[in-house]
């Protein structure tokens, strides 16, 4: 990594970091009103119940998917990286009753980290690569490194929107919306579930993506 992106990184995590230090304490209370799909994108996951299976989630936030996923899949190893560690402390408590499975870490996720061993069945990007601009491309690259063959990437994520108002609205919250990240996840994925679906009657569109990495 060079210095000029090693700068722009830095700057992306201490601006999610303060943002998420405010919203920290109300997210569950208010995110369950807009973030849709997260339940569908866990439920999709070609796997059976009791597989032991290894799951990675990029962006944890309080540990919602993480404590659904491991409800889901009892015998699933999970590990939930965030960035704020706001979230983090909120994810721990939340986890308990799963502590001996999950694992939680204040970190980035960064292009290059190499450090995941036999990788994973599942990398899972929940409403987090909207928020992770410009590296989003990078990332994406790197989970597929970071599963193993035949994985899965499993996504879901505000998708595009035919509301400049709105667009701009979501940009003060620093989430991109330009129906940008699906082809990118297609060609790089072979896609096995590539949904786009409304929501609040057509204001914006939400996307759900599984997909094998292939070898």
């Amino acid at each position: 990594m060079n210095a000029a992106t090693a700068k722009v990184e830095t700057h992306q995590n201490e601006k999610m970091q303060r943002y998420y230090r405010r919203h920290a304490a109300i997210y569950d209370l208010s995110r369950w009103t807009f973030l849709f799909g997260r339940r569908e994108v866990i439920r999709r996951l070609p796997f059976e119940w009791d597989e032991a299976i290894s799951v990675l989630e990029i962006g944890c936030g309080t540990g919602y998917n993480l404590e659904t996923t491991a409800k889901n899949f009892p015998n699933a190893r999970l590990t939930g990286l965030d960035v704020s560690a706001d979230m983090i402390d909120r994810a721990a408590n939340r986890l308990i009753p799963f502590k001996d499975r999950v694992t939680l870490i204040q970190k980035p996720y960064q292009r290059g980290g190499g450090e995941w061993g036999d990788g994973f069945d599942v990398i899972l990007f929940s409403y987090s690569l909207t928020m992770i601009n410009p590296q989003w491309e990078s990332l994406l690259l790197q989970a597929k490194a970071d599963l193993k063959p035949g994985g899965i990437l499993a996504a879901v994520d505000f998708h595009d929107s035919r509301f400049g108002w709105f667009k701009r609205h979501m940009g003060r919250n620093h989430v991109r919306m330009d129906g940008h990240l699906t082809p990118v996840m297609e060609q790089a994925f072979s896609a096995e579930v590539s949904e786009v679906k409304g929501a609040y009657l057509g204001v914006w569109d939400y996307f759900v993506f599984l997909g094998r990495k292939e070898g």
